[in-house]
């Protein structure tokens, strides 16, 4: 059942009650939700707007059959971004999961190989791309390296943390502990392949929340076993920043989606 957190919500749900009837429909058994923060944060470049923390967890509050909101999400001590996000979870109430952000350094030292090497790019990219370089490609690649050192640029700082594992496993407890019918995951990365296949046979109802270019063909896959893809172009006002409603930009359609 649908009660409106908030009045800009009612507000909203007037304008949309085909939305809210799909949601009732997708939340109708006991729901967990699993978002993948890290992987959906860059959705904004894609689709042009942002999602507003505080406003998605209003939004999903407003189901009385959703039991849980897990929010997945990396910390790095003293970045501004990172202490902020971590603030905003907890004060939103997620129930939040968080660990270390890796920082990895990868030597970017071109003085020492010769100008038709790969020892450098094998670091970044796949040897089944590096294989269609030609020699001047790969020459010019180095050369770029080269010029990164001149100005004192010696190595490339990356960072990592995914949560796929733990998203998995607490998929799978809920799934034997909780008697959780429905799994919402807001990601779109193929690592989650496996356990929603599980879930799938196990007679459960998977959707995934995400965006058109943003899910792997992995999962596109599971269509077949029953995934349903739920586009959140579809929930844009009630979750995006407040200065970004009403953007008139037209919907990008999910290939294959029901």
């Amino acid at each position: 059942m649908f009660i409106p957190k908030t009045e800009k919500i009612e507000s909203i749900a007037k304008n949309k009650p085909d939305a809210i009837k799909q949601l009732e429909d997708i939340f109708r058994d006991k729901t967990r939700i699993y978002i993948d923060y890290a992987n959906i944060r860059p959705w904004s470049e894609k689709l042009k707007w942002h999602i507003d923390l505080m406003r998605l967890k209003q939004f999903l509050d407003s189901f009385n059959d959703i039991e849980a909101v897990n929010f997945y999400n990396g910390y790095l001590a003293g970045d501004e971004r990172s202490e902020r996000e971590k603030s905003e979870a907890e004060n939103c109430k997620y129930i939040l999961r968080t660990k270390p952000v890796k920082i990895m350094h990868f030597p970017i030292i071109a003085s020492s190989i010769p100008a038709d090497s790969t020892a450098l790019l094998n670091q970044f990219i796949r040897r089944a791309l590096l294989r269609k370089y030609e020699v001047g490609t790969i020459e010019y690649l180095n050369e770029r390296f080269k010029d990164m050192n001149k100005k004192g640029e010696y190595y490339i700082e990356d960072r990592k943390c995914n949560f796929d594992v733990e998203i998995g496993v607490d998929m799978l407890l809920d799934y034997e502990r909780n008697g959780t019918e429905t799994f919402i995951l807001w990601s779109g990365d193929s690592d989650f392949a496996d356990p929603l296949e599980k879930l799938l046979k196990a007679g459960k109802k998977v959707v995934l929340f995400a965006t058109a270019g943003r899910i792997a063909r992995e999962l596109n896959e599971l269509k077949t076993s029953g995934l349903k893809i739920f586009d959140i172009f579809d929930i844009k006002d009630f979750i995006c920043w407040r200065r970004e409603c009403n953007n008139k930009r037209t919907k990008d359609p999910i290939a294959g989606a029901p």
